[in-house]
């Protein structure tokens, strides 16, 4: 345990630091969600490369997770709230999510399904939420493209987000650890009786689909409140050719 904590502590300095140092600098959220996105690939670069770099690659996954938080308390915080600005943060969270889960199926950890899942996902509400942009409907005014109360608390609400970037967080440590405690010929445990090992592995197959299912819980909305989008849309070129035909 004390092995695992040490990994943590120059995460937390990191991140401490960062914070520090933003009433100092020029940072801003598409600024810190860059950022965020290179420390993600540089700990998913990590895993695999020996024990000590799986427990350092666990600690800048919390950094990266805590750099979520941070751009969105820039953009309050500095009135920086953007439609573009959300869209890159989104793209972010594609990039982390997809790399993560990527690498644990592609070493066996988790299901191959669950990284398809999460780019299917992603781009179903990424596409829809596109449609709503040219369609004028973006953010959370009175404009949005989700208008029930339902649709907002379980996509925007600070709740939802919070609860979602922990379970992320969770899911992708518990992997890290595991890779560093359990899995390789460097591993810091060694061998383990197939109990064991058939427990570690199951909570790690509970932790992600049950992230993949708060997923798919927050996708909901979008997709049934942003069909309507690509219906208008099918309509539309529909009627456009008819014209063009009677032209």
């Amino acid at each position: 345990m004390a092995l695992v904590l040490h990994s943590f502590v120059p995460a937390r300095e990191a991140v401490t630091n960062l914070w520090a140092a933003e009433t100092s600098m020029n940072w801003t959220p598409n600024k810190v969600t860059l950022l965020r996105v290179l420390v993600g690939f540089a700990a998913v670069s990590l895993f695999g490369r020996g024990a000590w770099a799986n427990l350092a690659a666990v600690g800048l996954t919390v950094a990266s997770i805590a750099l979520d938080a941070l751009d969105g308390h820039i953009a309050r915080r500095k009135k920086l709230a953007t439609a573009m600005g959300a869209q890159i943060d989104i793209l972010g969270d594609r990039m982390i999510e997809n790399v993560y889960f990527t690498y644990f199926a592609v070493v066996g950890m988790v299901s191959l399904w669950l990284p398809v899942f999460f780019f299917a996902r992603g781009a179903a509400t990424d596409f829809l939420r596109g449609l709503a942009m040219r369609a004028g409907h973006s953010g959370w005014s009175a404009n949005a493209m989700l208008q029930t109360w339902w649709g907002r608390a379980l996509v925007a609400s600070r709740w939802s987000r919070g609860l979602y970037a922990a379970m992320k967080c969770l899911c992708f440590c518990y992997l890290g650890l595991e890779l560093a405690l359990t899995r390789g010929p460097m591993a810091l445990i060694g061998e383990l009786a197939a109990d064991a090992r058939m427990l570690i592995s199951m909570g790690a197959q509970i932790l992600t689909w049950a992230t993949a299912g708060f997923c798919f819980v927050r996708g909901l909305p979008v997709l049934l409140e942003g069909w309507k989008y690509f219906v208008d849309g099918v309509v539309a070129r529909g009627e456009k050719r008819v014209a063009r035909k009677i032209a």
